[in-house]
């Protein structure tokens, strides 16, 4: 659920528009991304309407998933406390918000964005957050790897990355590293992105980084493309207008992420994690698994095994194995 103080603002900006309109242009976008299969609205984002628009289809959910990677890699990081923050490809700022709730002592904060509207509607809405957010430097630009950018302590690009031309990513991921202490590169939970965060991933792992999250290793992903996706999900509800602007009925949805969280030095490390919704019968839990030197596997948990198998019924999909204690 997004902050109280982000959803008003956002509920400010969008109430120069009539529900028809935003959804009007939610109709218009979702066509676009049907035709050019962007992840984003990019370019496709043609008035101030399109703008807002985007900004309530699509904000909460980004910052849903953001803030679950980013809490998974404060978990896993225990000490690290970023006092910076660079967000590359930002849109209206849904990372900058999460990365605050997360780490609330980060003081400095920029954010890359080529569209200038975007900007300003980033801009309002932070008007309403913490001091680091109210003061962030937005910077018009686009995304590259000659781009100048200051050194920050956390990186992120959310659903960004996979817009840009295949052959610019390795690059860009190279650019997001430099003088990072940690790096966090999120996109949606399909195939495409999940490759996407799977080639930056190999990129941050050959630097010499540590994975913290999701994987339990530096090692290759054992999942074999075209086969499987790594993939995690969060749930959110859905406000009435929003539901209205989606032409959604059910009060909730469900945003599926792919993720990489890699930092400097070392790290612990959960021994595996549960790749899937875990499989619950009477008596009997199935986990399936990502694990240090086994690469994929299944685990059966029996009622036998008493609070073994009652903490595998409380286990969630990307959640630790075994879990603590």
């Amino acid at each position: 659920m997004l902050p109280e103080n982000l959803s008003a603002a956002l509920d400010q900006a969008l109430a120069r528009f009539s529900p028809q309109e935003l959804s009007d242009s939610v109709a218009r976008l979702t066509e676009r991304y049907r035709v050019a299969g962007v992840s984003t609205g990019g370019n496709h984002l043609r008035s101030r309407a399109d703008i807002a628009a985007y900004a309530a289809y699509r904000m909460p959910a980004t910052y849903a998933a953001a803030a679950t990677a980013m809490r998974q890699a404060a978990t896993l990081t225990p000490g690290f406390e970023p006092r910076s923050h660079l967000d590359a490809g930002g849109g209206t700022g849904a990372a900058i918000w999460a990365a605050a709730g997360v780490w609330p002592d980060i003081q400095h904060v920029t954010v890359v964005e080529h569209d200038p509207h975007i900007i300003d509607l980033g801009r309002r809405l932070a008007r309403g957050g913490p001091p680091a957010l109210r003061g962030a430097t937005w910077r018009q630009a686009s995304v590259g790897a000659g781009l100048d950018r200051p050194a920050a302590d956390l990186v992120t690009m959310s659903y960004a990355l996979g817009e840009l031309p295949a052959a610019d990513r390795p690059g860009v991921v190279g650019w997001l590293a430099a003088q990072a202490a940690m790096v966090i590169v999120i996109e949606p939970g399909t195939p495409a992105g999940y490759a996407t965060v799977a080639a930056a991933r190999e990129i941050l792992a050959a630097q010499g980084r540590t994975i913290v999250a999701p994987c339990p290793h530096d090692g290759g992903c054992p999942i074999v493309p075209g086969r499987d996706w790594c993939h995690f999900s969060v749930r959110l509800p859905r406000t009435a207008l929003h539901r209205r602007i989606k032409a959604g009925t059910l009060s909730f949805e469900d945003e599926k992420f792919s993720y990489v969280a890699a930092a400097t030095g070392p790290w612990p490390r959960p021994a595996a994690r549960v790749l899937r919704h875990p499989v619950k019968r009477k008596g009997v839990v199935s986990l399936r698994l990502c694990a240090d030197g086994d690469g994929l596997r299944e685990v059966i948990v029996s009622k036998r095994q008493g609070e073994l198998y009652r903490r595998a019924r409380d286990t969630d999909w990307g959640d630790p194995w075994p879990p603590a204690g």
